[in-house]
């Protein structure tokens, strides 16, 4: 059982070596990221009728996460924060990277 174990752990390191080198081939590919903090559904004419002053409630809570995606996709949940007097956010929370994906959503 230990040699079976010793294997299964050389297995693994050489994965993760391998992990790392492919990673390397993507990591100057650049991406946008961007902040959601809500959203809401407008008919055209609501939206016309904004003008400076108007306020559009949103689908979130004052208190909670907001969404961090690359490229459209979800990737952290984070909190506003100011850096230097420039808005920035602090990831609080990264979704599930596992193998099935789960909890990723897809925003258009």
């Amino acid at each position: 059982m230990k040699e079976g174990q010793e294997i299964l752990e050389a297995g693994m390191a050489d994965a993760v070596a391998l992990g790392r080198k492919n990673f390397g081939l993507f990591a100057d590919i650049r991406v946008r990221l961007s902040v959601e903090v809500g959203s809401t559904a407008l008919k055209l004419a609501e939206l016309m009728d904004l003008a400076e002053g108007s306020v559009v409630e949103l689908d979130r809570q004052a208190h909670e996460l907001l969404d961090i995606m690359a490229n459209g996709t979800l990737i952290a949940r984070g909190e506003v924060v100011t850096v230097n007097g420039r808005f920035g956010i602090r990831v609080v929370e990264v979704v599930a990277t596992d193998a099935s994906l789960q909890g990723l959503e897809r925003r258009k």
